[in-house]
């Protein structure tokens, strides 16, 4: 243990019961009461006021004003104590209110850099016991001996030596510089999503680039700051080149199809699209992968090469789809008046559009009878179709039922 913590410490244990601890447990209770107050009232009255564009570093602000406001307290309290008694306390406070701040303050930029999963709570709770443990080593006094024992394992790297504590030291470096990075890459990401003038998919191109550079950046600088040679990588680019040229080839092909398909602007979030067997909105673009929303609610993953290398149906240059009504009436039926009757069914449907109007064809005749098909179009395909259909089914068929049409089972209509 080092002369000063073991001052500290020494100090603290020769002031228990005698009024040296009492002042410093006055400081420690005001100083604790004062943060309280300011975190609650302040904080409340700047998310009220503040603008969108500034909610980012308020959020950060408001996660480590009260240790921030306790240490102004406690530091105020021991700059006072100091000229006339023991003020170890204070000191051990202090250091455990900046650990408290770095870890609420890490926690805050993780959450905000990376979308909730449960490897991020794993994160968050290895960052929170690094931090209190090296704190408590810290103040135990065995940290220098465990700095010693890592400096002592040494191993060659490459032509130089190294030593363990050397290593973590460097993957400490390379973890910081990219969460620092991806966090500058976020804030941007941002600002860039808010920028009405650009459509949806530059900004999602500029996004994208915006992380890559970023990240390169990041692990170039990170690299360099943990004393690695960068020109190694060129070693590795290659090996990355021959990887993509061979085995990655569908991987690097979809990555490259994304960003055509982004900037080519032939489809965009929202659009209501048909691709091979699957109908319905593009929820997300990736950059390997589309995320299309059917309209049963299920997701499909589509690979941008096959956006790319097969046609895409897109119903939404004016956002509107069809919905058919397929039906089979006996040979005996009045056809003419069967067709208006599914004609009015349609026009009962608020959703149903008036332009282009409902029509009804003939879609052939087949053993049991003849096949009409309803053709309605609706400006909501985004919701689900189904109540729609069974509600064009129940109006045809009271029509049907009043007017004495009878409707005949297929193998379309197997219901029937």
């Amino acid at each position: 243990m080092n002369n000063e913590i073991r001052q500290v410490w020494l100090e603290i244990l020769q002031d228990f019961g005698s009024q040296h601890i009492f002042w410093q447990v006055v400081v420690l209770l005001a100083a604790f009461g004062v943060a309280w107050l300011i975190n609650d009232v302040l904080r409340a009255y700047v998310m009220r006021h503040a603008r969108e564009s500034t909610k980012l570093a308020i959020g950060g602000i408001n996660r480590v004003l009260f240790p921030l406001s306790a240490l102004l307290g406690i530091g105020l309290g021991k700059w006072l104590l100091a000229g006339w008694q023991h003020i170890g306390l204070l000191q051990i406070s202090i250091k455990l209110l900046l650990a408290l701040a770095l870890i609420r303050l890490s926690v805050y930029a993780l959450r905000y850099i990376f979308d909730p999963s449960g490897w991020l709570k794993t994160f968050e709770r290895m960052i929170t016991w690094v931090i209190w443990g090296v704190l408590a080593l810290h103040l135990t006094g065995d940290l220098p001996r465990i700095i010693n024992a890592l400096e002592s394992v040494q191993f060659t790297l490459g032509k130089g030596k190294a030593n363990l504590w050397m290593l973590l030291q460097g993957v400490f470096t390379i973890v910081v510089t990219l969460f620092v990075t991806l966090w500058l890459s976020r804030l941007i990401e941002n600002k860039l999503m808010r920028i009405g003038q650009l459509t949806p998919n530059i900004r999602v191109v500029l996004v994208k680039l915006v992380r890559i550079f970023f990240i390169v950046i990041g692990v170039l600088f990170a690299l360099s700051a943990a004393g690695l040679d960068i020109t190694l990588l060129s070693v590795f680019g290659g090996a990355l080149g021959v990887g993509l040229g061979f085995g990655l080839q569908k991987i690097a092909s979809n990555y490259v199809s994304g960003f055509i398909i982004l900037l080519d602007k032939s489809m965009q979030i929202g659009d209501m699209v048909s691709v091979d067997r699957h109908h319905g909105i593009i929820h997300d673009m990736r950059s390997r992968y589309m995320v299309l929303v059917k309209q049963d609610g299920t997701n499909v993953i589509i690979p941008n090469e096959i956006l790319i290398t097969s046609a895409v149906v897109n119903y939404s240059s004016e956002h509107i789809d069809r919905v058919q009504v397929n039906v089979c009436v006996s040979y005996g039926s009045p056809l003419e008046l069967a067709m208006q009757l599914m004609q009015q069914a349609a026009a009962k449907q608020e959703r149903v559009l008036k332009a282009p109007a409902p029509e009804v064809v003939i879609k052939g005749l087949v053993e049991q009878g003849v096949e009409l098909v309803l053709n309605v179009w609706v400006a909501d395909p985004e919701k689900p179709i189904a109540p729609l259909r069974s509600a064009l089914y129940l109006e045809i068929w009271k029509a049907f039922r009043t007017e004495e049409i009878i409707l005949v089972k297929t193998e379309s209509n197997p219901s029937l």
